[in-house]
This record gives C-alpha cells, structure tokens and sequence, in this order.
C-alpha cells in the first residue's frame, strides 16, 4: 500500500532534533474527553497587561476526526487546562514584542513527551521541555518577529520517518505586526497513523480536526482579498493545490522561522509544496462566484482510502458522483458569490474542440490502458486508440474555447482543467462545480459534457481526472495544456513539453515522461532558444528535474510557475536543476551550445529517466 510517508532530509534533521526519552504510546484508561476541532479563530490563553498567560496539558482524549457519529480513536491531544481537548491545540496568537508565560503538563500515565516551539521566534532547532508523566514546566519568553509558526509535542522515543504517526499534538502559534493586521484564518493539517499489518496502515488526514466532506467550508464574495496561513504538521510533503484560481505566496517558514517577501517577490502559483513542517502565507481574490477546492494534490491523500475506516476494495466509492463519497482527507470546499447586483461577464465565440476518453489494450505495467484523444479532422478517433500523456492542448490566450468530453470508457469520469481560469461549472469536481443546484455531472460512459474554457493567461496548464483518481490517472488520464499568446504558433523543435506521469499504482511507481521511460535522443539546434515545459501529474512524488553536460549542470532561466510569469527579479539564469511537485509546471529557457547534454530526472547517478539532448549547428 501506497501513503506516500516520504521524508526529506530537512524532515530527518527535524526528527532527530525531536527525539526525547521514556515512554510509549500513552493510553489512558476509557473514561476520556471527547476532542473538539479547532477552527483556529480564538485565541487561546488570557492577557494581564502586556502578558499573554496559558495553560496547557497533554491528555489522551477520544477523537472523532469525521463524523461527529463517526469512528473514533484514542489519542495524545493539547488542550488548555479545564478545557476540552482540541485539535489542533489551542491557538496562540499573540503582536510582537507580548511577553508569553506558558505552563505545560504532562497528563499521560506512561509516555515523556517533548515540547517544542513556546520559544521567541526566529528560534533554533532541538529547544525543547522534557516532561516525564505528571510533570509540569513554565517557560516565560518575548514573541519575537511576526509570522506563522507552531509547537508540537513528541511522545516517546519517536522517530518521525519509521514509527506511527502521531502528528496530532501541535497547536497553531501566529505573532502579528504591532499595527493593524488584515484578518486572515489558519488552516492546519495534522495526521494520525497506526500500522495494522504488513500491508494496512490506518490513518487520518485533517485540516483544523477534521476530514473531508467534514471540514469547514470557507465563504468568500468575488472581489475579496482572502488569506490563508497555512501550517504544515506532518511529516509528510503536501503540494497544495487550488482550483480556479492563483494565489499569491506571501511567506514561507519552517515553523522556527518565517520569511515574509517584499510585494515585489511574491509568485502567483496554483500549487505551492509544503514539505514536512513548514508554513505559508496566502492571499487570492476570487472573481468567479461558484464552488472551489483547496487541497492536497497527493492522490492517496484526497481518495476514499483516505478516510480512517476505508471502504472495501471492491466498494464503487471512488467513481461516486456525490463529491461528499469519491474524495476525503484534506480537502477544504470553498463558495465564492456574487455581490449584489453584479452581472456575468459575456463570453465571446468559441472555438470548438472534441477530445475522448478512451481505453485500449494493455500497453506497459498499468493494469489498464487509458487516455485521452483529440479528434484531428472530420472523424472522431478509433473508440480503442490511447494517448500517453493525453493530446497535447494547444490554446490561445483570450480565445474562449468549448472542450466536448466524450466518455468511451465503460465506468464515470471527470476532468479538472489545472490551473485554467475558468468557470466553476466547468471545474470538474463532479457533484462540487458549479453553484446552488447546478452542479456538474461525472461524465457518464457514452455521455458528453462541454467544459467552457476561459484562458486569460499564456502558459502551462494540465488537464487531469477527477475521479477514480489513482486507477484512471495512473492508467494514462492526463496531459498538457499549451496556451500561446495571439498570433504564436506551437513548435515542437523549439517547444519541448516533459510531463511525469506513473505507470501503474504500484510502489514504488514506475516513472514515466512523456509516456515513455527509454526515450530516443531530442535534437535541437545550437544556439537557438528553447523552452522546456516541465509537468508532474502523477498521483504522489517530488522529482528533481536537471540537465547535465558531461558530469556539469547547464543553465537555464526561470520563466514562469503553474504558468504564471515570475516576478522580474526570479526570472534569472541558474544551474538546470529543479524539484517539481505534484500539480506543478515550470517553464524555462534553454540555449544550447554545440555537443551533448543528458535530461534527468532523479538523482543524476541513479536516475529514473534519462534523455539525451543532441545539439547540432
């Protein structure tokens, strides 16, 4: 089984930071407090002058991460003194320069725990309280500079990359300018983890204690500003996808530290990574109204599998049209609507497009062969033919285009239209696109549905599945979207799209670029400017990307993010190396000199996809 528990080296530092003596797994006896999800929009603690006091403890509590009816499991949990247990823990939110005053107990019978982040910020690794069962400790400290940070607790000898996940007990810890702040909410994720047996591993992936479809739904009107500090707990990587629309990355942190760009630096993305214990800053202005999505772009953390007691192999859950049925975990659903007395904007002529989804014979280690096929001239494809990736989208920026789906498969399915700036309707979450009653339908076998696409922007996009998602898009569904200013012609010599994709669910996955895993040598000619588009669109994995000559990297220039141009002073030239995220695109510039360079992606002396470049004069 596949839960993509990848740890990176930064997270491994991390764990070995953390690691503190005695202790098990502290259960308590059954007469337990029942945890209450944290919204994250009241601050915990009570202030006497300048001084924020709060008291904390850890207890075991029983959890109820979905329904408030639903299954439920005992667990470590924070919680302010007299009060409920919550998760995440209690807020502490306090301006700069406030003096924090934080007692912590340690209620658990049988497990020592750590505490780790009641600090002045920025901090160092390894500051930490060492409670052994029944102990309390107070530390006083300043908040230090503003930011998104968070403390955390670790029980036992826990080692983050190889034991069951206990990343629970953790609590949101934000300190704000001096001055007047813009209001923003907190989304925190947090995961727990027991291993059943060799091949079952039971867990819960939340956003502010809960699972979907039982996370909050965000409101928004079309023309607000609206900001996210969102906070990863895990040691997991969570590439955070959102649909419809870019959003601005105001800030990164590593929960010790946190740096907040300059207006000038701050890259519109629809994706942004969150390795294992960091943070960002967001804003985005939505100007559509209708139903959207922010979510992990990680399949196995978005599926029915993901809930904490999965459905049966052989349950139709993931093909559901009930979007509360074929997707759980970390999935925040966002309404935007409109403001009184505001019209819809008018959309010119479209051109027209026919694409089908279609299934062939049994092609490499997928147990199916799917894809999607453009019909190029006045027939429509052979109903058997497949295109791994997906045909290649070529639009054009201002152009509305209408994309009629035909479903040729003999089970449902759904397209979402990455990073396009479209209409919900047309999204592709079925059961979710759209607003009030009309909702999109899953597309039906034999059925159609023609997405309306929008395309205000140049760049590179991706269209994927939206159902079934680890079987269909391992199986094939997916590809690029090429969208070129007026009057630009797409030219394969000088116009290279690279898109990652598995081939099959098995793990560890077999890679494939561009539908292939042992490519012929590309040929381009020397000193002439080429554009490398890359894409990762399989269901899970950060892959770096690079191009060498002889045993030295190249360079290249950064040009654009999830096809967003970068800000000016990011678009610079820099050794050929990129990690690529689940849901990202990167667009750079190359210009080759005479000779031969190799494209890899993975490590350079144990790729897992390798492709000569031949550059001739």
């Amino acid at each position: 089984m596949t839960n993509t528990r990848t740890i990176t080296w930064a997270a491994a530092v991390l764990a070995a930071c953390l690691r503190s003596p005695g202790g098990n797994s502290g259960r308590a006896g059954s007469d337990l407090r029942l945890v209450v999800a944290n919204d994250n929009r009241t601050p915990a603690g009570r202030f006497r002058g300048d001084t924020l006091e709060i008291h904390l403890e850890v207890r075991m509590a029983v959890w109820r991460p979905e329904a408030d009816s639903g299954p439920s499991i005992e667990v470590a949990a924070f919680g302010e003194a007299g009060r409920a247990p919550t998760i995440p823990g209690p807020l502490i939110r306090v301006r700069t320069g406030t003096i924090v005053v934080a007692s912590v107990a340690n209620a658990l019978s049988d497990s020592t725990i750590s505490v780790h982040g009641l600090v002045t910020h920025p901090a160092t690794r390894g500051d930490s309280l060492i409670l052994h069962p029944g102990d309390s400790r107070t530390v006083r400290f300043t908040a230090g500079a503003p930011g998104t940070y968070f403390y955390l607790a670790v029980l036992g000898r826990h080692t983050f990359d190889i034991d069951d996940e206990r990343e629970q007990v953790s609590g949101a810890f934000v300190v704000d300018p001096p001055h007047v702040t813009s209001p923003d909410r907190i989304l925190m994720i947090n995961i727990w983890g027991s291993t059943i047996d060799s091949t079952h591993y039971r867990n819960t992936l939340t956003i502010n204690g809960r699972a979907w479809p039982y996370t909050e739904r965000m409101l928004a009107m079309v023309g607000d500003s609206v900001r996210w500090r969102v906070i990863n707990a895990s040691a997991r990587n969570h590439p955070m996808h959102l649909h419809g629309f870019f959003y601005l990355v105001d800030a990164r942190g590593d929960g010790v530290s946190d740096t907040l760009y300059p207006p000038s630096d701050r890259r519109l993305v629809v994706t942004e990574g969150l390795l294992p214990f960091t943070t960002m800053a967001m804003t985005y202005v939505p100007d559509r109204a209708g139903n959207w999505l922010f979510h992990c772009h990680i399949g196995f953390h978005v599926v029915p599998e993901a809930r904490l007691d999965p459905p049966p192999p052989e349950s139709h859950d993931r093909m559901a049209h009930d979007p509360t049925v074929h997707m759980a975990g970390l999935v925040v659903g966002i309404t935007v609507r409109l403001r009184p007395n505001a019209t819809a904007t008018k959309r010119g002529q479209p051109r027209q497009l026919h694409l089908f989804v279609q299934e062939g014979a049994k092609r490499n280690r997928a147990r199916r062969a799917m894809g999607f096929v453009l019909q190029r001239g006045p027939m429509p494809p052979a109903p058997d033919s497949t295109e791994i990736p997906g045909s290649l989208l070529v639009l054009t920026r201002g152009e509305s285009t209408d994309l009629v789906v035909t479903n040729r498969l003999r089970e449902p399915t759904a397209i979402h239209w990455h990073g396009i700036e479209l209409e919900s309707y047309s999204d592709g979450v079925a059961g979710w696109s759209g607003a009030g009653t009309q909702l999109a339908p899953s597309i039906e076998p034999s059925d159609s549905f023609t997405a309306q696409l929008t395309l205000p922007r140049a760049g590179t996009f991706i269209y994927h599945t939206h159902m079934n998602d680890i079987e269909q898009l391992t199986s094939g569904l997916y590809g690029g979207i090429v969208v070129l200013e007026p009057g630009r012609r797409f030219d394969p010599a000088t116009d290279h799209v690279f898109i990652i994709g598995w081939d099959s669910d098995a793990d560890p996955p077999h890679i494939l670029v561009n539908g292939d895993s042992a490519p012929p040598p590309l040929e381009v000619t020397a000193g002439v400017r080429q554009r490398f588009r890359l894409v990762n669109i399989g269901p899970a994995g950060r892959f770096p990307f690079s191009i060498y000559r002889d045993s030295s990297p190249a360079t290249w220039r950064h040009l654009a993010k999830d096809g967003a141009d970068l800000p000016p002073r990011q678009a610079r030239w820099s050794a050929a190396a990129q990690v690529v995220q689940v849901g990202e695109t990167y667009d750079f510039e190359v210009i080759p000199e005479r000779g031969e360079y190799r494209l890899v992606l993975g490590a350079p002396k144990s790729p897992v996809w390798v492709q000569r470049l031949v550059v001739r004069d």
